[in-house]
């Protein structure tokens, strides 16, 4: 297809959101002397802070929790899950996460590499899900801000993908079609049927190898085989 517009998911595409809350938690892990609390390791921690917040997005992207719910909810429920007393869970906890996750750094492999061939060949745009303060500030500290036209926030634009509206909306902010426009993103609700549901051809960034689904037409497992696609 002679595209000319490709469009990118940032967390877990780009920006390895698993890795980056990994470090986050260890480091608050120690700074909040959690072994007293009855967790013996972050690894515990981590694991189950990652399936609650998974499906905590999961209901965001559909608009079924709000930003503060989701805030609220994912570490008070991960504690409880623990079995921690909520009367002993670190009051500042989500707001020491929420401050020092978004300054990692960590990229998915050959981020730098794949949108530098890229953006050489199309134009490149950004659609998060994510929240402003954070999304900005990881474009910024990645060094990822210039090869993107325009970088659309759902928290700016008040809608969510999977939503056709968003697509569209950056749709127009390009001045795109969808016939010269792709969608590339880790999230099969949010980016992948969210761009197909419009229209737009998407390619599903799989770096677990999990199952294709049938309604996939292409997945990657390394962002380096865009060059080689695209």
């Amino acid at each position: 297809m002679p595209y000319q517009h490709i469009f990118f998911d940032l967390d877990h595409t780009l920006w390895d959101f698993d890795k980056n809350a990994e470090e986050t938690i260890h480091e608050l892990y120690h700074h909040h002397q959690l072994q007293v609390l009855g967790i013996h390791s972050p690894d515990i921690l981590i694991e189950t802070y990652t399936a609650n917040n998974h499906q905590l997005w999961a209901k965001y992207h559909l608009g079924e929790i709000s930003k503060q719910e989701l805030r609220a909810t994912r570490f008070k429920k991960t504690f409880l899950d623990l079995g921690i007393d909520e009367t002993k869970v670190p009051s500042s906890f989500e707001d020491d996460y929420v401050r020092i996750c978004p300054t990692k750094t960590n990229l998915f492999p050959d981020t730098h590499e794949t949108l530098t061939y890229l953006h050489q060949k199309y134009h490149l745009h950004l659609i998060s899900n994510g929240f402003k303060e954070s999304t900005e500030y990881k474009v910024e500290n990645t060094r990822l801000k210039p090869y993107f036209k325009n970088i659309i926030i759902s928290e700016i634009v008040g809608i969510n993908k999977p939503d056709k509206a968003i697509f569209q909306h950056a749709l127009n902010l390009a001045g795109g079609n969808i016939t010269e426009s792709i969608m590339i993103g880790d999230s099969l609700e949010a980016d992948i049927r969210g761009a197909k549901n419009i229209g737009m051809d998407a390619i599903y960034f799989n770096p677990n190898h999990l199952p294709k689904p049938e309604d996939v037409d292409v997945h990657i497992h390394h962002l380096s085989e865009l060059k080689a696609l695209l």
